[in-house]
């Protein structure tokens, strides 16, 4: 009876191998992937390619992505994370506060992966006691040490006596980076002001009231304020007010300093964890928060000596990597030409 069973087995093996049917192999697993990104702006436009980057060494062709900007519009970002549910994508990922709220309020079921989010209890109206969000959420955040950025600001103007901080109010991660520098500041001696914009309409005004009444300005990891160094710059700038900013995309379009993470490393860090819950490797309730490896100081080497500032030896030029990096490459292609020559 065995025999025959196998014997049975074998022949549809068989018929099948000869119609060019596998019975043997899996079918290959695919992912769609949906990309919730607010705005177009430098940071943001990183954190995506890292992502994005990411699960693509993991996996290959089997992911593909639809990827949606929302043009800062929080409307919109309720509009496509929908959608997203709608077309039963099996991962999001959710660029900049704004998304991570409109996809949180989209699915409880979907998986959700936030990234360049400063902090996610103020982000989500939520108490986290520890880094584990739990549910269907989980991340990386681009908050630098804001201990460590009011010191940065205080090594560079300790003689200063007005620190404004100018941010969009309708951005949480924004209020937060505020009451929490405020402190560090005024341990330092600093009168520091609020100076928020609801949008930017305002956003000149009031960037005109701050450079008025303030020695310096900073200026948090805001996305408005992102898309908008050009106005701020000609406020700033041409008023001799430096600015020390939250990070590296704000600090090149109208900063002075910075103390930033990479933008692409925390992209790319969300994007290994998305890996792992598509695979079923780990389970997004059970992963904690994800933070930069590193921080850098970094300064405008224009803005700087435009007003006459003073850099420390141990700040970094932005861009001045890349820079060395494309000498490299000419010097490396010339080799190459004169050795084939």
């Amino acid at each position: 009876m065995k025999k025959q069973f196998l014997a049975t087995i074998l022949s549809a093996a068989m018929v099948a191998s000869f119609c060019g049917i596998s019975v043997s192999a899996d079918e290959a697993e695919t992912y769609n992937v949906g990309i919730l990104q607010l705005v177009e702006h430098d940071a943001l436009d990183a954190a995506t390619q890292g992502f994005k980057d990411a699960l693509t060494n993991a996996l290959g062709d089997a992911v593909t992505f639809d990827e949606q900007n929302a043009q800062g519009d929080s409307a919109t970002c309720a509009t496509i994370a929908n959608q997203f549910v709608t077309n039963e994508v099996d991962l999001i990922l959710a660029n900049a506060t704004a998304s991570l709220q409109a996809c949180v309020a989209a699915t409880e079921d979907i998986p959700i992966l936030g990234t360049s989010i400063t902090n996610y209890g103020s982000a989500l109206g939520i108490d986290v006691a520890t880094e584990v969000i739990g549910g269907n959420i989980s991340g990386t955040s681009d908050l630098a040490p804001l201990d460590e950025q009011a010191a940065m600001l205080n090594e560079l103007f300790p003689e200063a006596e007005t620190v404004g901080v100018l941010y969009c109010s309708a951005e949480a991660n924004s209020e937060y980076q505020y009451e929490t520098i405020k402190t560090y500041l005024e341990e330092y001696g600093y009168t520091v002001t609020e100076y928020s914009f609801s949008d930017s309409n305002d956003l000149q005004s009031v960037c005109q009231v701050a450079a008025d009444e303030s020695d310096v300005i900073y200026v948090p990891t805001d996305n408005t304020a992102a898309s908008n160094t050009e106005l701020i710059d000609n406020v700033c700038r041409p008023a001799g007010v430096p600015i020390i900013a939250g990070e590296e995309g704000i600090c090149s379009g109208c900063g002075v300093a910075t103390l930033s993470i990479s933008y692409y490393d925390i992209g790319y860090a969300a994007g290994e964890m998305g890996a792992q819950i598509l695979t079923g490797e780990a389970d997004i309730s059970e992963m904690a928060i994800q933070f930069a490896p590193q921080v850098t100081k970094e300064y405008n080497a224009e803005i700087a000596e435009e007003l006459g500032i003073e850099i420390p030896e141990d700040y970094v030029a932005i861009g001045a990597e890349e820079e060395a990096e494309a000498e490299t490459e000419v010097e490396t292609e010339a080799d190459t030409e004169a050795a084939t020559e």
